[in-house]
């Protein structure tokens, strides 16, 4: 039986294809969690990289989330197998893990999300992912529900896409267009030619291999063309970028410059 008593739909979603529409969430609470899983999203990120999520705030932000349909995807902060076995031991089962550039990298991060002995993935019998040990049979099933996407940010990364892709265990790859900005040497704009072709040739080279692809664009047209182009599921905005633009709108209506 899976945590929250579905199987997770959106490993067999982006595994059939079908795109899947999803935002990024940094705000760090669990209201926030609340109204972002509650409207309608196939899948919404929980970042604990580049926000003040820890450990215990993960753990209530699945709490929530498990009363909605849409997938709560943890992006962890770094690839460590001790953080990743506490994320996967909070019932954290769709995880998104940042700057992988090579094979081995990802062979390794597999090795992390499974027992031995198909992998390093410390047992413990009862905890949240398994309902405290009341899910018959789950050290024999707990793979059929995880759901491992692992981001390509770099060059590097771009260049080892099949070898990546290939790594049994893998179930999509992510394009961090910001960090890929920067590293083709045009940090803060994703809209540069350079990026868009990396950006483009990363998504055909990963349909080529039949492996879905998804990335982050809270610009609308970025979004569109992006699904056009292949990418299956893609962060179409952010909960802080919601905010940020709701908030200067009202200020710029009632209190006008000048």
């Amino acid at each position: 039986m899976p945590l929250n008593g579905t199987p997770n739909r959106f490993k067999a979603d982006i595994a059939a294809g079908r795109p899947q529409i999803g935002l990024w969430s940094s705000l760090a609470a669990p209201v926030v969690t609340e109204v972002v899983a509650g409207a309608g999203f196939d899948w919404f990120v929980v970042d604990t990289e580049h926000s003040p999520n820890e450990l215990t705030d993960v753990l209530v932000h699945l709490q929530v989330a498990a009363a909605f349909p849409t997938e709560a995807v943890v992006r962890v902060p770094i690839f460590d197998p001790v953080v990743m076995k506490r994320y996967l031991d909070i019932g954290a089962r769709t995880i998104l893990v940042p700057m992988i550039e090579d094979e081995a990298t990802a062979a390794a991060v597999v090795a992390s999300t499974r027992y031995p002995p198909h992998g390093i993935r410390g047992v413990s019998i009862s905890q949240r992912a398994n309902r405290y040990g009341r899910v018959p049979g789950y050290q024999a099933h707990y793979t059929d529900d995880i759901c491992l996407l692992l981001q390509i940010e770099t060059r590097k990364g771009l260049a080892a896409i099949e070898d990546i892709a290939a790594v049994p265990g893998v179930d999509g790859l992510f394009i961090g267009p910001s960090d890929l900005s920067a590293d083709l040497g045009h940090l803060g704009n994703a809209s540069h030619p350079d990026v868009q072709a990396a950006i483009k040739d990363a998504v055909d080279r990963c349909r080529a291999v039949g492996k879905p692809a998804g990335i982050l664009a809270p610009v609308q047209a970025d979004a569109q063309r992006y699904l056009e182009w292949g990418y299956t599921f893609v962060a179409v905005g952010s909960d802080l970028g919601v905010l940020t633009k709701g908030t200067d709108a009202l200020v710029t209506t009632f209190k006008p410059k000048g």
